[in-house]
C-alpha cells in the first residue's frame, strides 16, 4: 500500500466516496475564480479531484485544466456530466510542469489540499512550479484553514464522529508541533463488526509561511479572505483565501 507522501495516496482512499463526505457547494469559490479573468480564460486547478469546482467553473466559459494526483480521483471526474471535456493529467501538483504547459493566468487550489503534500520542501515545490506556470501578472489561490493548535491534548485527539445502535464511526489525530504535521485515522465499525480504516496526514502551514513560499516562488500577497465571500481576514479566523500575483514583467 502507498505511503502518506505518494500522490496518489488521497485519492486512491477517498476517490469512491469523496463527494458524498464532502458534498460543499461550490457556487461561492466558482463565483470568486471566475470574477478573477475573463470569461475565456484558459485556467489551471491542482488536485482537480472529482471537479466539484472545475466543472461549474468550465460551465461559466472558462478553460479548465487539471492536474490529479490519482487517477481514481480522474476516472470519478470524467464520468460525471461536464467532466469528460475537463483535460486532466495524472501527475504530483508539486512538480504540475512535469505534466502540463503554461502559461495560464490563473491556477488554483483549493479546500486545504496544499496541506496534503507531506513536507515544507514539497510545498514549495508547489509554489514554484506554479510560478513558473503562470503568466506576468497571473493569479494562484489558495484554500486553507488556519490549524487550532488547542484542539489536542498532549498532542492528540479524540473524537466519535457517529453512534447507532449497531455501528460506530471513530476519529484520532495525533499532531506533531515540529512537523506541523496532523496525522488522522478514521475507524468504522459495522454492524458485524468489520473495521474499515480511512488514513490521513495533513501537514499544515501558517499564513506568514505560505507568504514565504510565495516570496521565495517569486509570488506575492495581494489579497486575503476569511472566505470565498471576500469577508475580512482577522486573527480569529479560521479559514482563508489568498491571491498570490506574479509580477508583471
Amino acid at each position: 500500500m502507498s505511503g502518506f507522501a505518494d500522490p496518489s495516496f488521497f485519492g486512491d482512499h477517498y476517490a469512491h466516496e469523496y463527494d458524498a463526505r464532502h458534498p460543499l457547494d461550490p457556487t461561492p469559490a466558482v463565483d470568486f475564480l471566475a470574477d478573477l479573468v475573463p470569461a475565456d480564460s484558459r485556467v489551471l486547478e491542482l488536485a482537480v479531484g472529482t471537479g466539484r469546482v472545475a466543472i461549474p467553473l468550465a460551465a461559466r466559459g472558462l478553460a479548465v485544466e487539471g492536474v490529479e494526483g490519482s487517477a481514481a480521483m480522474v476516472e470519478r471526474l470524467h464520468a460525471k456530466p461536464g467532466g469528460a471535456a475537463i483535460p486532466a493529467a495524472v501527475g504530483d501538483m508539486a512538480d504540475a510542469a512535469d505534466v502540463v504547459k503554461g502559461p495560464f493566468p490563473l491556477a488554483y487550489l483549493v479546500y486545504n489540499t496544499l496541506f496534503n503534500l507531506p513536507s515544507q520542501e514539497r510545498q514549495l515545490d508547489c509554489f514554484r512550479d506554479v510560478a513558473g506556470l503562470l503568466e506576468p501578472g497571473g493569479l494562484f489561490v489558495i484554500e486553507c484553514y488556519v490549524q487550532d493548535v488547542s484542539e489536542f491534548d498532549r498532542g492528540q485527539r479524540t473524537q466519535t464522529q457517529a453512534i447507532t445502535e449497531d455501528s460506530v464511526y471513530l476519529e484520532f489525530q495525533l499532531h506533531d508541533p515540529v512537523e506541523q504535521t496532523v496525522t488522522y485515522q478514521r475507524i468504522a465499525v459495522d454492524a458485524d463488526g468489520r473495521t474499515k480504516l480511512r488514513p490521513l496526514r495533513m501537514r499544515y502551514c501558517w499564513p506568514s509561511e505560505l507568504d514565504l513560499m510565495a516570496r521565495l516562488a517569486g509570488l506575492r500577497l495581494r489579497d486575503r479572505y476569511e472566505s470565498w465571500q471576500r469577508t475580512p481576514f482577522t486573527a480569529a479566523s479560521r479559514n482563508h483565501i489568498s491571491v498570490y500575483e506574479k509580477p508583471a514583467e
